[in-house]
């Protein structure tokens, strides 16, 4: 259920021109699989083994130094996927289904430029539209503070299977999205 247009967000707070700081958002095309996969490995790298040691991050990029689109053009299959874009290049993606946020991946240049909750609210308007009032995802530790500012609250803390078996902490998260009022 892709819909053939492009949401554009301007990310912008200054007074710069607005194209200065301008996302698109479109559905993923098997073409982005393998941007995607680099994404993904690359925010993976970036981040401080903190919460989970070296071996976790490992295995949560899949034991993968360089890009393989293959999982994620599986994953598209099932999953409704997103991906942001500035100019003309793949820096974001979000994947998900129905009332599931399943992954969202920034590149770690592009973070903390609003990109991460363009995504997330373009994934909430999706929900909205389809009459859904309650959206859930699975936060990794780094990601709680994250999704607790763009209105997520705590469920519980639980374990996370990874595809090789290995068990990491994480915590389910819900939010409440706001509905339209019905007309009479």
């Amino acid at each position: 259920m892709y819909h053939k247009f492009q949401q554009v967000f301007n990310l912008n707070a200054s007074s710069e021109p607005m194209s200065a700081n301008q996302i698109s958002l479109r559905p993923a095309q098997e073409t982005d699989g393998w941007v995607m996969s680099a994404i993904h490995i690359a925010a993976i790298k970036a981040l401080p083994a903190t919460f989970y040691t070296e071996k976790e991050l490992l295995v949560w990029r899949n034991y993968q130094n360089k890009p393989d689109g293959l999982n994620i053009l599986k994953s598209m299959k099932v999953e409704t996927c997103w991906v942001a874009i500035e100019k003309d290049v793949v820096i974001g993606f979000a994947s998900f289904i129905v009332d599931e946020l399943i992954g969202l991946y920034v590149h770690p240049k592009s973070q903390g430029k609003g990109i991460g909750r363009a995504l997330v609210q373009h994934f909430c308007d999706e929900a909205t539209e389809q009459g859904i009032d309650k959206v859930i995802t699975t936060a990794s530790l780094y990601a709680e503070g994250f999704y607790l500012r763009l209105g997520f609250t705590p469920i519980q803390r639980s374990p996370h299977y990874l595809r090789s078996g290995v068990v990491v902490p994480v915590t389910k998260m819900s939010k409440i999205l706001a509905t339209a009022p019905k007309a009479i």
